[in-house]
């Protein structure tokens, strides 16, 4: 026990002062913990009151057949036109558990089963070099279903979650780590922030697989749905939960990396692309979809430069959806063909790379590395990225 104190009292001196990370997650990627207070429900199966708050998400326990319904009715969004935001349904509330800490973020499913592991290696390799949890690795989980218009209040939790990890760790600027959304979402954070409280505070941005300008993937769900890679999940029935997202909408195409005609969507009776999408939402029977864009367009149009240093890590040469193509007679309630091109198999190429935009447009350095064969998620524990962290903290 001795020299396993001395160990860990001289790993830091060994490696240099380390600077704290807070772990920014994308979509999907924060514990969602509901209560129910229902006087009605879609199935006699579900309950319609819980004492307590429970997980919800990640919960494969209610991705099951028949319960699946229950979940889909507890976990979806209702859209307000009048207020230009989303509620939960009536009798649901929902919390985001374990703001601050790691936990909530390294596992997705509270009990630790493997398929709820999110950040869990890149935390794991962290502690090796002398990290602590809760202390200099940090977790900014968030509700992934809405987009930066209707976050602000995590946005200045975030905040003060920099500075508290900051004075905490004997004053060493941050490294934001994110995932996928949680690039977006961290730069639109940096974006709020003053440059004189960015030179203080924030060492650098760490971004794995970024979505910095949506994705085709997003176009592809409001039409069928995704199973999220999984045989034992319908694309249809998520997709009864996933369209009513803001995020998802926030997600589509950027018009900085698609052009206004480029077909998106194919049919024989015809074409989508950004500059009739309002039609494909009309077609699509689904108009709070083309009201969410509204709302979160300006958003995925701006990716004015951060002002700190950017690491910015993503995979490429996986298959990608590019365009759907509905075959002759066929329309957009059928199962469209996925036309692939590069990406990381759910961000495409030209998105995952809009970081190196930044290069000629802030005095801070832009590093750039794509990994072939590296897909969305797998990146999070590829021996290459777990490498690239461990170099960069160890840098004094």
């Amino acid at each position: 026990m001795l020299l396993k104190l001395v160990l860990v009292a001289l790993i830091p001196a060994c490696f240099g002062a380390l600077n704290p990370i807070i772990l920014v997650p994308g979509d999907g990627g924060s514990q969602l913990d509901a209560k129910i207070n229902k006087t009605t429900t879609v199935h006699y199966i579900c309950q319609k009151t819980t004492k307590d708050f429970y997980n919800i998400w990640l919960n494969m326990e209610q991705l099951v057949p028949l319960v699946i319904d229950c979940w889909v009715d507890n976990i979806k969004l209702v859209y307000n036109n009048v207020t230009r935001k989303t509620e939960n349904m009536p009798g649901v509330e929902t919390r985001v558990p374990g703001f601050g800490g790691s936990e909530t973020v390294e596992w997705l499913d509270p009990s630790h089963a493997s398929s709820g592991a999110y950040f869990k290696d890149i935390a794991n390799m962290l502690v090796t070099v002398g990290y602590e949890r809760n202390v200099s690795i940090k977790g900014a989980p968030f509700d992934f279903r809405k987009a930066p218009n209707e976050n602000q209040e995590y946005f200045v939790k975030l905040k003060e979650l920099v500075e508290e990890t900051y004075t905490e760790n004997g004053k060493a600027p941050v490294m934001l780590l994110a995932h996928s959304m949680g690039g977006p979402m961290s730069l639109y954070f940096l974006n709020l922030q003053t440059q004189s409280w960015k030179n203080k505070y924030i060492k650098s941005l760490v971004s794995l697989s970024g979505a910095w300008g949506g994705s085709v993937k997003a176009v592809k769900v409001y039409a069928v749905g995704d199973d999220l890679g999984s045989y034992v999940l319908n694309a249809k029935v998520m997709k009864q939960e996933q369209i009513t997202n803001p995020s998802l909408a926030w997600l589509m195409p950027s018009t900085i990396y698609w052009k206004p005609n480029e077909v998106l969507v194919q049919t024989d009776k015809k074409n989508y692309s950004l500059s009739n999408i309002e039609d494909y939402f009309r077609d699509l029977q689904f108009m709070d979809g083309w009201e969410m864009y509204q709302d979160t367009v300006k958003h995925s149009s701006n990716l004015t430069a951060p002002g700190v240093e950017v690491h910015c890590l993503y995979g490429t040469d996986v298959d990608t959806v590019e365009k759907l193509y509905y075959k002759p007679g066929t329309w957009l309630d059928g199962n469209p063909t996925l036309v692939n091109g590069d990406g990381d198999g759910t961000v495409n190429r030209r998105s995952l790379e809009g970081c190196t935009h930044w290069t000629k447009l802030q005095q801070q350095k832009v590093f750039a590395t794509a990994l072939s064969k590296v897909d969305h998620m797998a990146i999070l524990n590829h021996n290459s990225v777990l490498s690239y962290i461990r170099n960069l903290v160890n840098q004094v």
